[in-house]
């Protein structure tokens, strides 16, 4: 029996990143000569087991064979007679498919360590194709590793593209697709996600609502850009930047531009009405991809009012009382701090805006502050009753905010 350190622990090692999570490989062995030595079985698909003492998972060399449409259509063989190389050969990317033992010597037999050399995201084998899985893995791979110069290999991309033609996309399920994007809105460049799926075809089948962006003009003077596509991927990674591996915030921002995508043509480059256009599409696609119902409900609030948080500080009291309240932000302030990390990435994402100041982000948090300090036991002492205590708080909280001035 061996075991190997295999997958990311290896990968990052060699490019000087921390290590996440410890996956080993066992060769030459059952389950029951693991089970004698203590581990514990955890694997339902397949035999993975966690060490006794160290916790980490250890699971027995296998192969994959293709057996149906999807990612579900697999069959595995783990036994003593797999070997390493076979275990390595049905992973994904190059990358993930170098093995360390226990003495620190490489086993590497697909170049994944020149690829990490050259940042290349390639395919180990034509096998790739068979599990649809590894398109949005290789896309939210993409979103990790950009800022380190990282791209998809040609011939890859090539078999990304085969994989939507022939239809094998269509076999995944909301749940998985839900699963990669988030991750991958958490990833320092979530732009390159989306690319990957634009090049491939992938992003019209799974994210028709975002893929309309593309192409769709805005007015210069405030979006130099021009492109509504272009716009939210500069979105995205300045929400990366501003709330690093917050996908709430991440999905804040890939939505909320949607309704650009539904101006009549006449209208454009002007964009009157969006955020109200943009609400269905952002509940549709929230609703095939069963997203969260805070990410679908916050990022609905910041669809609708993201033009009000930047207009801000021309804004009445009333109006500024009535979004926080649209965010529930009097009783939870750690809405607004995600509806301002949103609306900030909305001003930032734009060509030459990267270090534009917020102060309406500021103005937002003493408002807050003065409102939720209005309680309703003054009212309460003045003898009012049912209604009368709801519309008297609701005049002294915009009173209060009247009498907010930027500190």
């Amino acid at each position: 029996m061996h075991t190997y350190l295999v997958g990311g622990a290896v990968r990052d090692k060699l490019l000087g990143r921390p290590e996440g999570d410890r996956d080993h490989v066992v060769t030459g062995a059952c389950p029951e000569d693991l089970l004698a030595l203590g581990y514990r079985p955890v694997g339902k698909d397949f035999p993975v087991f966690l060490h006794p003492r160290t916790g980490e998972e250890y699971a027995l060399a296998r192969t994959e064979r293709k057996s149906g449409r999807g990612y579900h259509g697999f069959l595995f063989q783990a036994d003593p007679s797999v070997t390493l190389e076979q275990d390595l050969a049905r992973r994904d990317l190059t990358i993930n498919a170098i093995a360390e033992d226990e003495h620190g010597i490489l086993i590497d037999p697909y170049g994944g360590a020149r690829d990490i050399e050259a940042r290349v995201l390639r395919h180990v084998s034509p096998a790739f194709v068979e599990d649809p899985v590894r398109l949005l893995r290789v896309a939210r791979f993409a979103a990790r590793f950009a800022p380190l110069g990282f791209r998809v290999a040609d011939e890859t991309m090539e078999l990304l593209q085969r994989m939507v033609a022939e239809g094998e996309v269509d076999h995944l399920v909301p749940e998985r697709v839900w699963a990669e994007t988030r991750k991958a809105l958490a990833e320092p460049q979530p732009s390159a996600f989306l690319r990957v799926l634009r090049e491939a075809g992938a992003l019209r089948v799974l994210f028709p609502e975002v893929d309309a962006l593309y192409g769709v003009p805005q007015r210069a003077e405030f979006h130099p850009e021009i492109d509504t596509g272009v716009h939210m991927e500069m979105v995205l990674d300045a929400a990366a930047a501003i709330a690093p591996g917050d996908d709430l915030v991440g999905f804040c921002a890939l939505t909320h531009d949607l309704g650009k995508a539904l101006t009549p043509v006449d209208e454009l480059p002007r964009h009157v009405m969006h955020e109200q256009r943009g609400v269905a599409p952002l509940r549709a696609l929230a609703a095939r991809l069963k997203v969260p119902a805070e990410h679908a409900a916050l990022a609905e609030v910041v669809c609708r009012e993201h033009l009000n948080a930047h207009r801000a500080l021309e804004l009445k009291p009333a109006t500024v009382l009535k979004l926080l309240v649209a965010l529930d932000a009097l009783r939870r302030p750690e809405r607004l701090e995600t509806f301002l990390a949103a609306c900030l990435a909305d001003k930032r994402g734009r060509l030459g805006h990267g270090h534009d100041a917020y102060p309406q982000a500021a103005y937002l948090r003493q408002a807050r502050e003065a409102a939720a300090a209005v309680t309703a036991a003054p009212f309460v002492a003045q003898g009012l009753a049912g209604p009368a205590i709801g519309a008297a708080m609701e005049r002294a909280r915009a009173a209060a905010i009247a009498g907010q001035s930027l500190k």
